[in-house]
């Protein structure tokens, strides 16, 4: 076959940090340096939220946005750190700095992550894996950290790559093995499903990838909507979405199903409160303050309401968005019904607040 017929993949890296702000506090405070520790709020008072933590804390089973009370009790001896926005906006700067140096087609996730699009890259090496070996090395020898990289033809499939051997991993998955890895993959490594949407799939039977590709289209729209659809394309490997640089910030928020229906009103501004504080965590990351708040409630009958409270100036105190959240929930009526999600989001930036183009883009589908 003529060279020229073969067809022109894009060549996609994922680049995500790994435990990014654990691990700036343990390379900046050399007597954290291999400790379990927790970024984030302490868990005494009304106790706070992890934001990040270290791999020696994860082997406990901490996680991000797990209170930092169940956190001290999976791991009695771990050590809570406040969070240094500031340092870690000016480390995730010095990264895009590599970044840029082989691509100005970049598009960050959040402080820690990103994708690059490589097919043209300015240096002219031509190999995406060796340009992602090049970014991974200048990271660790010019600021004393490690990231781990996904290098593949489309952006799903590189941002999963990414997570398979962390930390300090580089992963390729060629355009002919990716049908394969997907049918391979386990509903629930499909970023974008969650608890609930991977326990729906396994009723249902689809438990792989390649249980997903026996369904169609409109099967699988109908058991899950829009993200059917994008299921249906990913295992397929079709994912044509472009790496979009310079995205601007539209909102920031988080969002959580629960594992039972609540009922109970102080447990329900217990969740949204950590919610309220995961989200004023990713504003501050980015030094935005937003004039907007939106809560949103998803009943057991699946019925869906947004409530939001607008204010002429930017709200830059966690107790604002706290408090503000759940006035709007003391403004819903709850008789007979239970909650199965809540979601906390801020909008309406102040133009003076952060940088164009720097944006927290939540996971597909959450």
């Amino acid at each position: 076959m003529d060279k020229t017929d073969k067809k022109q993949h894009r060549k996609i890296i994922h680049i995500d940090m790994d435990s990014f702000y654990a691990s700036v506090e343990q390379r900046d405070r050399p007597e954290l340096f291999g400790k379990a520790i927790a970024v984030g709020g302490s868990p005494e008072g009304r106790g706070g939220v992890v934001a990040k933590a270290s791999y020696e804390a994860r082997k406990y089973g901490v996680r991000s946005a797990m209170p930092s009370k169940q956190a001290l009790k999976l791991c009695p001896h771990i050590i809570f750190v406040a969070p240094r926005f500031a340092a870690y906006k000016d480390v995730s700067r010095k990264i895009r700095e590599i970044f840029s140096r082989y691509t100005d087609i970049i598009q960050p996730l959040s402080l820690d992550e990103a994708y690059l699009d490589v097919t043209n890259d300015k240096l002219g090496i031509g190999s995406a894996i060796d340009i992602a070996r090049e970014i991974k090395q200048a990271i660790k020898d010019e600021l004393n950290l490690t990231a781990s990289a996904g290098v593949s033809v489309n952006k799903f499939v590189a941002k999963i790559a990414s997570d398979m051997n962390k930390p300090d991993g580089l992963t390729f998955i060629g355009p002919s093995k990716i049908e394969k890895f997907i049918e391979q993959l386990p509903v629930e490594k499909f970023y974008g499903v969650g608890k609930v949407t991977a326990e729906k799939m396994k009723v249902r039977g689809l438990h792989f990838g390649a249980d997903l590709k026996k369904l169609s289209e409109t099967e699988l729209a109908n058991l899950f909507g829009k993200s059917g659809r994008f299921f249906y394309k990913i295992v397929r490997g079709i994912d044509n979405r472009p790496v979009e640089p310079n995205q601007e910030t539209k909102s920031i928020g988080a969002e959580d199903t629960f594992s039972y229906d609540l009922t109970d009103q102080d447990e329900m501004k217990s969740e949204i409160e950590k919610l309220s504080i995961v989200v004023f965590n990713r504003m501050k990351s980015y030094h935005l303050s937003g004039r907007t708040i939106t809560l949103k409630v998803k009943f057991s009958d699946f019925k869906q309401i947004t409530r939001s409270k607008s204010y002429p100036e930017g709200l830059v105190l966690q107790e604002h968005i706290i408090d503000i959240a759940k006035m709007l929930l003391d403004g819903i009526d709850f008789h007979d019904k239970s909650v199965r999600l809540f979601g906390v989001s801020v909008s309406n930036f102040d133009k003076s607040s952060g940088n164009e183009g720097e944006v927290h883009q939540p996971r597909l589908f959450p």
